[in-house]
């Protein structure tokens, strides 16, 4: 949820900082607001059953990716990034250069934690996942769950400059404070792989001792 909260917040600054009248304004956000709610979440059985070459890749994200697109300078997502993400080891490297479905899930959960996770804390994160189907339609429909919760919000809030702001302000502490939390869990997962691969290592030590 704290990507979600984040591309909100992002939402609500890009149009509150337009020099439009209110009821524009309004009328704006409110428009993102409703499209996604619209919006059904990109479960297994509706990525591409083919495989993609990179400029489809790009453009089928592209249009699955649209409604988080807060301004037209920054692509969500360029080739150089896939292709660091292979070097990174993130995404399994591709077929005769072609992606398939699995390529694309791990690409939408990527973008999903990206903004709120260090590459290094997702391809930890990502690695001690099993890969499965239903994995991927619990994470895409849990996402889409909570940002329709925000959009709840923001549909509801006070239709002015401030009503804006103050619940931008209430996102950003929110998400903030998720951050901080995940963070928090994924360095004791890995002080706990950490020490687990320590005893094993002694334990292997003590065998050829004995």
């Amino acid at each position: 949820m704290l990507n979600l909260l984040l591309v909100c917040v992002k939402i609500c600054l890009k149009y509150a900082e337009q020099e439009v009248c209110m009821e524009d304004l309004t009328e704006k956000i409110s428009e993102w607001a409703r499209a996604v709610q619209k919006k059904e979440a990109i479960v297994w059985d509706r990525l591409p059953d083919i495989d993609l070459y990179m400029d489809q890749v790009l453009t089928y994200m592209d249009k699955q990716l649209e409604l988080f697109q807060c301004g037209e300078e920054n692509k969500l997502l360029t080739s150089n990034m896939i292709n660091n993400y292979v070097k990174d080891g993130i995404i399994p490297r591709p077929k005769k250069k072609k992606y398939s479905r699995e390529h694309l899930a791990i690409m939408l959960n990527v973008f999903m934690l990206k903004q709120v996770l260090s590459m290094q804390n997702i391809a930890s994160l990502i690695k001690n996942l099993p890969e499965s189907e239903e994995l991927f339609d619990m994470f895409t429909i849990s996402q889409d769950k909570a940002l329709k919760e925000v959009c709840d919000r923001v549909l509801k809030v006070q239709a002015t400059p401030e009503g804006m702001r103050q619940l931008t302000l209430e996102l950003s502490i929110e998400a903030n404070a998720r951050r901080v939390a995940s963070e928090s869990i994924l360095a004791m997962l890995a002080e706990q792989e950490k020490q687990a691969q320590k005893n094993e290592k002694n334990e292997k030590q003590k065998k050829v001792t004995e």
